[in-house]
């Protein structure tokens, strides 16, 4: 769904730019320095501007006279543990870069916090669409079919890939990936709640008694939707996935399912497909999007109902979060009041499945 809370950076990252905000200014001496010495090719001089929009890790493009660059850097200030790792984007998208899958080139991770005031790292800009509206408003129907195939595709075949064989194999702990991932976000909700949300609670009780079957692991995205992808000018192809903040070893069913909640969340909320006529809009049904993926990567989800309710418990865990930066005023996005505003709907939404699901 465009509005996911889990990060605005694909749309910092590819919305326009402005002026740096001054709490995340950046030495531009030092950093150019820095890129003249790790960024292979690199000739300044450098112009640095802010991508507009984006509340989890600040985004920056980098122009030079003969290439431009986005910089991703972990926000200054108390942080919540385990987030805004750049450091294993940087990981992932080398690993699969080296694999063709369609990534942003990488080109240096930089630890050192004095030299811009946190981690970041660099890499490539893609240039190319990037879409909001799931509805695809102003195309035909044949084009809005092959860019939700495209966009299907390209998450099944990063389930296909065998994390060991492509040097991650540590990239995320083996096994009990859902009740790990419960268990994460729950402390996560707990750590910047607020008032007292009683869906969220009823979650707490129900996800962990639930827990579905383990499945191989695999690379999963953790935000993978229309919006962090960027597609061609002109075709449907899908040229770069953005946003890997929240990426890991664990069950494809997650991502999977995450991908799917736009079609089980009313047209007229977070953007989503319920109740569009999808026939006439050309845009597959969640039975088509199933299909596709399965005759990719011979897998198929079992419970749906607990799958979206377990995505839509996340998803106001992660706005919590915003909400708590926002309190804490470490949020980087004028839009992070309204993310956070949403965790009492998401809940709400989360349980109801639940309890199609068996609560």
């Amino acid at each position: 769904m465009t509005t996911s809370p889990a990060s605005d950076d694909a749309q910092s990252t590819f919305s326009g730019t402005r002026e740096v905000d001054p709490r995340y200014a950046l030495d531009e001496a030092a950093l150019g320095a820095w890129l003249a010495a790790h960024v292979e090719g690199y000739t300044g001089p450098l112009t640095v501007r802010q991508f507009k929009g984006g509340q989890s890790n600040p985004t920056y493009e980098l122009s030079t006279p003969g290439r431009t660059y986005v910089l991703r850097r972990k926000p200054p200030g108390t942080l919540l543990p385990s987030a805004h790792a750049v450091d294993r984007e940087f990981t992932v998208i080398s690993a699969l870069h080296a694999q063709g899958y369609p990534v942003a080139r990488p080109w240096a991770l930089c630890t050192d916090d004095a030299v811009i005031g946190s981690m970041f790292y660099v890499m490539d800009k893609v240039e190319g669409r990037v879409l909001w509206d799931l509805k695809l408003p102003g195309m035909e129907p044949a084009e809005r079919r092959a860019i939700y195939a495209a966009q299907v595709d390209t998450l099944a075949d990063l389930h296909r890939f065998d994390p060991a064989q492509i040097g991650l194999a540590d990239y995320g702990r083996p096994g009990n990936y859902f009740e790990r991932q419960v268990g994460r976000w729950t402390k996560q909700y707990r750590a910047s709640e607020i008032d007292p949300i009683p869906a969220m609670d009823q979650l707490i009780d129900f996800l962990p008694a639930t827990l579905p079957a383990e499945a191989p692991a695999r690379i999963v995205h953790g935000d993978f939707r229309l919006d962090n992808l960027i597609l061609a000018p002109d075709a449907p192809q899908v040229r770069a996935v953005l946003d890997w903040e929240l990426s890991t070893l664990g069950d494809p069913m997650a991502d999977f399912s995450y991908l799917l909640i736009a079609w089980a969340i009313p047209q007229s909320a977070r953007n989503g497909l319920a109740g569009a006529d999808l026939e006439a809009l050309g845009i597959p049904s969640i039975e088509e999007m199933v299909d596709r993926y399965a005759e990719r990567t011979g897998a198929r989800p079992q419970n749906l109902d607990w799958l979206f309710a377990y995505n839509l418990f996340r998803l106001a865990a992660i706005c919590q979060g915003i909400a708590g930066r926002v309190r804490d005023g470490t949020a980087a996005s004028p839009q992070a009041r309204t993310m956070a505003a949403q965790v009492p709907f998401l809940a709400e939404g989360a349980w109801s499945f639940a309890k199609k699901a068996g609560a």
